[in-house]
């Protein structure tokens, strides 16, 4: 049993600290006590301790006795917090999906002998496992990731609903898309090329640019086309796009009656009922993962894994959250059973990249029933 400590006990976190309670040892922290509790009472096998990880030397301090640290936190906080673990000599599975290059502490890990996985999510994450594995399969020309978290029940006029915060939603409809065509890395608005793709169980959703490579971009650039979109029902992007032309997304501050008002905050406010998932609500992640290439005898051959997974009623833990966070788990488990022990940060397809690897997020996902299912075409 090894001692792993959590940092962040939101929807993904806290299901995390359960799911690896099975077998070792956790702590869960945050900011939060109330929130703390409220996980604790769900699993009282759980060590809660209040925790800032802006607070820098406290986190090291609190991070010594742990054999491995999870981070969960909010985006704008995941890259200092993982130079700090690492900086710290801690090993850490993160899926805090910070907007930074995590490979530019890749060094500092290595210095410091520790081993990081980052980007370790559903996508971020398997979609990277996915293709890192038939990298090295298959001679590579094409990878798409169409995914999105979606709520069963369509309410107008978004029919969305999200497990974070909209600020979190916002950033993916407005930071630039960077995608692979031909070779040539090109960036476009998010929210373009707007496609219909039909789903089994779900019906017609529509696609859209969003900037979800990450770090595939450094790490398989012989790849000749690579994108991922992210999907919703039908409808949701063209409101999203009257809210972002009117200005509701802006961050420069605006005058309304003498005081001084940032549009975006003003938008998240009101948006945050309206998006917010119920925790008990039900939810479904659909995810397409295709790749393309040729096999050793040269014959071009197209791989699909096709994922729908629904809200858990039995743990009552969201579909999102157990995605998400199954995966990072896996991961742990798989570190601390000493499959993966390579230094450095390392994204999930440079993990995925070894059949064992691979083989384990398989299996473990699949015990958790969240089945990845595969389609072989071969010409």
């Amino acid at each position: 049993m090894s001692k792993i400590i959590v940092l962040g006990a939101g929807m993904v976190g806290s299901a995390m600290a359960i799911d690896l309670a099975k077998k070792h040892e956790v702590t869960l922290t945050d900011v939060n006590t109330s929130t703390l509790q409220h996980v604790k009472n769900k699993c009282n096998q759980l060590n809660i301790l209040q925790l800032d990880v802006t607070q820098t030397a406290t986190l090291k301090t609190t991070l010594q006795p742990f054999d491995l640290v999870i981070c969960a936190v909010p985006g704008f906080l995941g890259f200092n917090t993982l130079k700090n673990i690492i900086e710290a000599e801690k090993n850490v599975i993160d899926i805090s999906f910070f907007p930074e290059n995590a490979l530019e502490l890749h060094e500092l890990a290595q210095q410091k002998n520790v081993t990081a996985i980052v980007d370790c999510g559903v996508a971020p994450g398997m979609d990277n496992i996915i293709l890192g594995y038939y990298n090295e399969q298959l001679q590579l020309t094409d990878f798409e990731c169409l995914v999105g978290g979606l709520p069963k029940v369509k309410k107008w006029p978004f029919c969305y609903k999200a497990p974070f915060s909209p600020i979190d939603v916002i950033e993916e409809y407005t930071r630039p898309a960077r995608y692979v065509e031909n070779g040539e890395m090109i960036t476009k608005e998010a929210l373009t090329d707007c496609e219909y793709v039909e789903f089994d169980g779900v019906g017609t959703l529509e696609s859209f640019n969003s900037d979800g490579l990450r770090s595939i971009i450094f790490t398989m650039p012989h790849i000749n086309n690579m994108k991922e979109k992210t999907l919703r029902y039908p409808g949701h992007v063209e409101y999203v796009k009257v809210l972002k032309s009117s200005g509701f997304f802006d961050t420069k501050p605006i005058n309304v009656k003498g005081t001084a008002v940032v549009p975006l905050d003003f938008t998240c406010t009101v948006l945050f009922n309206e998006w917010k998932l119920g925790e008990t609500e039900e939810e479904i992640t659909v995810m397409r993962v295709t790749v393309k290439g040729k096999d050793k005898n040269g014959k071009a051959t197209t791989v699909i894994y096709n994922l729908h997974d629904e809200y858990c009623a039995k743990t009552n833990t969201s579909s999102m959250a157990r995605t998400t966070g199954y995966t990072a788990t896996a991961a742990a488990n798989m570190f601390l059973e000493g499959l993966f022990s390579e230094k450095g940060v390392f994204p999930p397809e440079l993990v995925g990249k070894h059949e064992p690897c691979f083989n384990y997020f398989m299996s473990y996902l699949e015990e958790r029933g969240i089945v990845y299912k595969k389609t072989v075409l071969s010409s």
